[in-house]
């Protein structure tokens, strides 16, 4: 009989939390190998560990698990034909609905009509926290203007204040220059960057990466941007649960941001009318906070600074 690990030692070699586990036992070869029928306790022999990797790349790939549960235990070379036969598949279905996007886009550009603006100018109460928290390195950067708000969020191997950099960048260029500050780029290295500019008529969301913008009116919280990340897009299509998303070894895998490669932001127009609340965080916010935990914090009646303070400190307590 082979070696068997504890689901804390399969979990460390394999890449997959102990949750992500738990949620692919429903795939049999990927049963633990010992269940103590007491305590519950899961054991899994180390041949598992390969298969174990191939059904979260599979699902890194949107595919299904009723389709991956017919590949697990075929050889190598049969493995790769399915692969390739699926995703021959994707790429086709991807560019029937590229022409359907293009022609939706046209039809509504003739619809668009120009919005009312408002006769009063729209101000905002500010609050910030910008910690570094257990991190080695402060690699996020914030921007405070009087009608611009933003953060940028730095990754990869650089001593310079990348993230920074950017957004001075685009408060004073916009987001072309923003961009030429994060050439050139090295090896998997670049920010992120969400902000939002207030308009007379509401505000207007520049976005790359996973920061978010979250808008609060009459105690009910709309996260107004999409993550730009793999797993993002799978929970959204309904190919990856949020449970799998949260638990991915690939979950901070971002296929969109600023650094050194041409990217296109989403540009989004927003309404915002007195007494809303807009907070903007890195995924150092939300990726470490409990949904539940941050909708509460968000969702409460402190003012601007406080609140910020509060987040914070959640995110240190939680420690990140």
């Amino acid at each position: 009989m082979s070696e068997l690990w504890s689901i804390g030692e399969f979990s460390r070699r394999s890449g997959l939390t102990p949750k992500a586990l738990r949620l692919y036992d429903e795939l049999d070869p990927l049963t633990p190998t010992q269940v103590d029928p007491v305590t519950g306790y899961r054991r899994y022999a180390c041949d598992l560990l390969g298969p174990a990797q191939l059904v979260a790349t599979l699902r890194l790939l949107g595919m299904p698990l009723a389709r991956i549960r017919t590949l697990l235990g075929l050889d190598p070379s049969s493995v790769a034909d399915h692969v390739e036969a699926y995703w021959r598949q994707v790429e086709a279905d991807h560019g029937s609905r590229g022409e359907i996007v293009a022609d939706l886009v046209k039809d509504l550009r003739k619809e668009d009509k120009p919005m009312d603006s408002t006769t009063t100018p729209l101000h905002a109460e500010v609050g910030v926290s910008h910690r570094q928290g257990a991190r080695e390195h402060q690699q996020d950067a914030v921007l405070v203007q009087p009608d611009l708000f933003g953060v940028a969020d730095g990754f990869g191997d650089r001593d310079d204040d990348l993230a920074g950099a950017v957004l001075a960048a685009f408060a004073a260029g916009g987001f072309e220059a923003a961009a030429a500050a994060a050439r050139p780029g090295g090896d998997h290295t670049g920010t992120t960057l969400t902000a939002v500019r207030l308009t007379d008529s509401g505000g207007r969301i520049t976005h790359v990466g996973d920061g978010r913008v979250h808008r609060i009116r009459d105690r009910h919280l709309e996260v107004l941007t999409h993550d730009h990340t793999l797993v993002a897009a799978l929970v959204e299509s309904g190919d990856l649960t949020p449970e799998e998303a949260r638990s991915h070894p690939h979950r901070n895998l971002i296929n969109r941001a600023l650094a050194g490669r041409a990217v296109v932001p989403d540009e989004l127009t927003i309404d915002l009318y007195p007494g809303d609340r807009v907070v903007i965080s890195t995924d150092g916010v939300h990726a470490v906070l409990e949904p539940n935990a941050l909708e509460e914090l968000i969702l409460s009646d402190a003012d601007p600074q406080p609140l910020a303070d509060a987040i914070g400190a959640a995110v240190e307590a939680a420690g990140a």
